[in-house]
């Protein structure tokens, strides 16, 4: 993940930002259920894994079915480049994990089109397709382009109200005029909040805007970005074990959070801690990985 990524990082502030006011009447709109968080990486074909979260000489055929019961979530990041056909999401689907949840990232054609792909059959395409993941279908979240920005309000909205409200969606703001302004801040959430759209929070060196905290719905994605094993990487893990616990107690049913590092392959590193950290505070049921040990057999936490 390259956005907002900084070679240096020494002089970053990675305290997490105050809780914003408008929280707590969004929390206690919420309906008390059973939290669940979910823990995940941005892909499942990495060799390098290896002996570390995939048998040694598991074959990258079986990468998926290990990877699900490794983590229980992923950000699917093959669904922005190309729409799955059937055939695919159906083998997803049956080598997954039973518990496992999918979270497919809306495709290029549409997040990066004019309309949002409202006016194409593109969309339609799309929802039918990770329908067929079933239960086992997470959060699907839009990402949208550096240049989206407030101006384009009313094309965001209308491509919302056009999205199938039971298809869970989370929306990833990107142009820097969402944050600058209170306004505009507010306005894109109250509009989430309405339509029970959740909110992605992106965590990552160059840009603390996107680090917004704000919640919209009884759902909440977080992509944290690493940077490499960095002391600073576990300090920010540790607080936000402590902000969900807090938005959990709340009323936040389900935390899907992305673990994001440098081509991918230190992610497990940080998400094994991350397994810890929640299971210490057991607020939410959850599982995550464990790391392999030489023998291919045991398991151990970072």
């Amino acid at each position: 993940m390259k956005f907002g990524k900084l070679e240096n990082i020494e002089k970053v502030n990675f305290q997490l930002p105050p809780e914003p006011a408008g929280n707590r009447a969004v929390l206690e709109k919420l309906e008390t259920g059973a939290p669940v968080f979910y823990i995940g990486c941005t892909g499942w074909s990495m060799k390098e894994w290896l002996g570390k979260i995939y048998p040694a000489g598991t074959k990258p055929v079986d990468f998926l079915k290990i990877y699900t019961r490794q983590f229980n979530t992923i950000e699917l990041n093959t669904t922005h480049y190309r729409i799955p056909d059937p055939a695919t999401i159906l083998k997803w689907k049956a080598e997954s994990a039973g518990d496992f949840k999918f979270c497919p990232k809306l495709p290029q054609i549409i997040s990066h089109s004019g309309d949002l792909g409202v006016g194409s059959e593109n969309l339609s395409k799309f929802c039918a397709s990770v329908q067929l993941l079933e239960e086992k279908l997470g959060c699907c979240f839009l990402q949208l382009p550096p240049y989206f920005g407030p101006d384009r309000l009313p094309v965001l909205a209308r491509f919302l109200k056009n999205f199938p409200n039971h298809i869970p969606l989370a929306v990833e703001l990107r142009h820097e005029d969402w944050f600058e302004k209170a306004e505009n801040t507010d306005a894109v959430f109250s509009l989430f909040e309405s339509l029970r759209i959740a909110p992605v929070i992106t965590d990552v060196a160059g840009r603390r805007d996107v680090l917004h905290m704000r919640l919209s719905s009884d759902k909440v994605l977080i992509r944290f970005v690493g940077n490499n094993l960095h002391p600073t990487d576990f300090q920010r893990l540790n607080q936000w074990a402590e902000r969900l616990e807090n938005w959990v107690k709340q009323g936040l049913n389900e935390v899907y959070f992305f673990c994001h590092e440098p081509d991918n392959l230190l992610a497990p590193d940080l998400s094994v801690y991350l397994l810890s950290e929640i299971q210490k505070r057991n607020f939410a049921q959850t599982r995550g990985p464990k790391f392999i040990e030489s023998g291919g057999e045991q398991m151990r936490l970072f």
